[in-house]
């Protein structure tokens, strides 16, 4: 059943990302195309009730930072949201991280029946990190969030669809003053004081549809609200017209130019295992991974050398089973592979006892590098660790 679901919805990415085609194919397209219209008329009219409070917003009393961005995955929110919620660390402030925890497990009933009886689960988020240790893994936290807060380590990460409440729980439990609303660009119920939009040098409008024919959450017209806009996986190359397109849609947005720059590889079943990327140059490897946009990743490591043998794509957000890894491996162990390397995002969602013994497993562990806009990163960062007076949150909240 489980397989059927994955192979239906890789159909579908590949229908609405023009990797499909024929009869069926065709008129999937004709019938996602008609629905994206009533999709656009829904996200306008929600953002009109918003701006003209109808609908009310919640504010915590504290700086909120939202980073988001127009299209579906791929535009490489983690790494900035990790580098924002260090930086500003670094900096003095007490951060944390609120995210929805997309396609995050609920507790076991008995643990919530038991925490419920304790009165323990009434309002509460769940707590990935709470800035001293980690509480959760990938399976109850969710990808994004449970990398964040492995990465980080010390600061507090709240997983919660509401995060009205989860921004609460952070300044009443953690004494935080600044928070990192994780993909909150559409979540529009947390009033925030800076919103940053990301945008993907490689598709910077998906496809140039909304939801669910294309990849766009909102028109492009909505840039309007940013105040910041940073341009991801840049290939160095001059972005001038891109940037022309972007200020027809927000003339006063300051713009932030990066890269995803690969540090190092990772061995997944082995904390002291850590190569350099060097390593990777004449390499036959197999690549595994279940992102939005595998041709990016597949590409990256292909500039540094690595001869691609293999390659076994499976739908975002995939978790891997033990079956499916075992049968990666013995194909690359058929082919007589160095190694096997996956992402960092997909890493956590591996298998914790697999044997990696027979091939070595590896993630390539990446961070953002600015090439333009440098300056205005640090003046933001200047501005926002400068002291603050504390003013008692629970008089904001709506």
């Amino acid at each position: 059943m489980r397989a059927s679901l994955d192979r239906l919805e890789q159909f579908a990415i590949d229908v609405i990302l023009e990797r499909r085609f024929g009869k069926r194919a065709a008129v999937l397209r004709w019938f996602l195309y008609g629905l994206s219209w009533l999709f656009r008329a829904g996200v306008q009219a929600r953002l009109w009730f918003y701006r003209h409070a109808f609908l009310k917003r919640s504010h915590p009393g504290v700086i909120v930072i939202s980073v988001g961005n127009l299209t579906v995955g791929g535009t490489g929110k983690t790494p900035v949201v990790e580098r924002l919620a260090r930086t500003l660390k670094d900096g003095g402030r007490r951060v944390a991280i609120l995210s929805r925890g997309y396609k995050s497990k609920r507790p076991p009933l008995l643990r919530r029946l038991q925490r419920k009886w304790l009165g323990m689960e009434k309002n509460k988020a769940r707590v990935v990190h709470d800035g001293v240790k980690l509480l959760l893994d990938s399976r109850f936290a969710g990808d994004e969030p449970y990398m964040l807060a492995r990465s980080l380590k010390d600061v507090p990460v709240l997983v919660d669809k509401d995060r009205v409440r989860a921004a609460r729980q952070a300044v009443r439990d953690h004494g935080c003053d600044v928070l990192i609303l994780d993909d909150g660009m559409q979540y529009l119920t947390l009033d925030r004081r800076i919103e940053i939009v990301l945008v993907d040098c490689q598709a910077p409008f998906g496809n140039g549809y909304l939801l669910p024919r294309g990849t766009l959450r909102e028109p492009p017209v909505n840039l309007r609200r940013a105040r910041y806009i940073f341009l991801t996986k840049s290939d160095g190359t001059d972005q001038s017209q891109l940037i022309e397109d972007l200020r027809k849609h927000n003339r006063t947005a300051e713009i932030i130019e990066t890269t995803h720059r690969p540090l190092y590889l990772q061995n997944l079943y082995d904390e002291k295992d850590r190569r350099p990327l060097e390593y990777l140059r004449d390499k036959y490897i197999g690549v595994i991974s279940g992102i939005a946009r595998p041709e990016s990743f597949e590409g990256k490591l292909r500039e540094l050398g690595a001869d691609l043998q293999i390659t076994k794509r499976f739908a975002d957000h995939h978790r891997f089973s033990d079956e499916e890894l075992t049968d990666f491996v013995t194909r690359a162990i058929r082919r007589d592979l160095d190694l096997i390397v996956t992402t960092e995002k997909d890493s956590v969602r591996f298998p914790y006892n697999f044997n990696g013994d027979a091939v070595p497993i590896y993630y390539l562990r990446i961070e953002i590098e600015f090439l333009n806009g440098d300056e205005s990163w640090q003046n933001f960062v200047d501005r926002l660790c400068e002291p603050q007076p504390i003013i008692a949150p629970q008089r904001f909240f709506a």
